[in-house]
């Protein structure tokens, strides 16, 4: 699988939303979306489970926000979180 970071601990709404969609309309089965965020982005985890799309959302220690999404029915993303 190919890792698609993005790390949006430090960019204004609606930059990480723009810019996740972006990616999910591009994505290959290959790939999976890995984004950091300080806060849980709902709108972006809903829509992304609307358009048949795998999630994985946790909150590590420091308080940031690891969001996993994927096109791949078949991988396990929590192998794939790096908590």
């Amino acid at each position: 699988m190919i890792k698609i970071p993005l790390d949006a601990r430090e960019l204004e709404h609606p930059i990480p939303l723009q810019l996740a969609i972006g990616y999910l309309q591009k994505m290959s089965q290959e790939e999976y979306l890995y984004m950091l965020h300080r806060k849980r982005p709902v709108p972006l985890i809903e829509l992304a489970k609307e358009k048949g799309f795998i999630c994985l959302v946790e909150k590590d220690k420091q308080e940031v926000w690891h969001i996993l999404i994927s096109k791949n029915q078949e991988i396990n993303l929590e192998e794939l979180m790096d908590v």
